[in-house]
């Protein structure tokens, strides 16, 4: 029997737009720690078969409270069906013929829930490569990540923008060009400029999260949305200052400009600061990470930073204090082992 099994791996945002989406600039890179997993094989009949991650048993109504609050209402089986749908629509549009066999697909995640680490896209990506190589179909690479979000945009109308898709889909630390200039259109999918970068250009870097400040991400995009369609000032400038800011930091990470990253990520995070109302909770982790000298930004929607160190002791600093409000703290893994390399 044939068995696929394709992996999608976490997203960190360092610099850029606050929240993807608004035709600007952006720098991500995937960290190998955490992934998404999905297995497809041939089977009688199409099966989505639900994760340990899909509850719909609890021990009572306070574990149900508890998991909606951190988790969300819907699990992972509404992605893997909606990238199901959107595939097919692909091939449809694209005159490519499916063959008439049949698969059960399930999936798995080891992305912390709900703390902005693109745990949801992750699925999706996964799945889609497993569909890819079942039916021996090829999808151009700028068009996946437009694919993948417009299974959370279109399908399930979950608020969210091209950042987390586009660095999952290259892997790797990816500077992204979002502006309205930059933009393209391929079998009705719009995709910007995309830019490889070499991590290894990267000074050390942290990853911190929380996963009982967590809330999911549609909650967090969709105020700030509104505000940028109506074309709040604030809002419009913070957006332009922040694809200023990615820009700059390509400069920086080329030149191995590790303080001037630094300095980057921390004002990344000041304008953002200006402009959203952010939990308490969230905001503690950057404040605690700072006063130990470390730089700090949110790595997306809330829950989870990333910035950069200087020594082992700092790390240990903020291992030590980042742990005393209740955070992991890791040197997140960003180059591949030859047994998770990209497909």
């Amino acid at each position: 029997m044939q068995i696929i099994r394709q992996r999608c791996f976490a997203r960190v945002g360092l610099v850029g737009n606050p929240s993807d989406g608004y035709h600007g600039k952006t720098i991500s890179l995937i960290v190998r720690d955490f992934w998404a997993e999905a297995v497809l094989y041939e089977w009688d009949e199409v099966q989505i078969i639900a994760s340990d991650q899909d509850h719909s048993r609890f021990d009572s109504v306070q574990e149900l409270a508890r998991d909606v609050k951190l988790h969300g209402y819907y699990g992972g089986i509404r992605l893997v069906k909606g990238t199901i749908k959107r595939f097919v629509e692909y091939c449809e549009g694209e005159g490519l013929k499916l063959h008439s066999r049949n698969f059960a697909v399930r999936y798995h995640s080891a992305v912390p829930r709900q703390v902005g680490l693109a745990g949801s896209s992750a699925i999706i990506i996964a799945t889609l490569r497993c569909l890819m190589e079942f039916y021996g179909v090829r999808i151009p690479l700028e068009v996946q990540p437009s694919l993948a979000l417009a299974v959370e945009t279109q399908e399930l109308h979950i608020a969210a923008g091209l950042q987390d898709r586009v660095a999952e889909v290259y892997e790797g630390l990816v500077y992204m060009d979002f502006s309205r200039e930059k933009m393209r259109e391929r079998s009705g999918y719009k995709y910007g400029v995309y830019e490889r970068l070499d991590p290894l250009l990267l000074p050390p870097l942290y990853l911190a999260y929380k996963a009982e400040v967590s809330e999911p991400t549609e909650v967090f995009h969709d105020d700030i949305r509104a505000r940028f369609d109506r074309g709040e000032p604030a809002v419009v400038n913070a957006m332009s200052r922040c694809a200023g800011l990615a820009e700059q930091a390509r400069g920086a990470i080329l030149a191995r400009d590790a303080a001037r990253l630094a300095r980057l990520m921390d004002d990344n995070f000041n304008v953002r600061r200006s402009i959203h109302s952010l939990a308490p909770a969230q905001v503690e982790m950057v404040d605690v990470a700072r006063a130990v000298g470390a730089a700090a930004n949110f790595a997306g929607s809330g829950g989870a930073i990333v910035g950069t160190y200087s020594g082992a002791v700092m790390f240990q600093d903020l291992q030590r204090e980042l742990g005393k409000i209740g955070c992991v703290v890791l040197k997140p893994k960003i180059m591949p082992d030859l047994e998770d390399a990209a497909p």
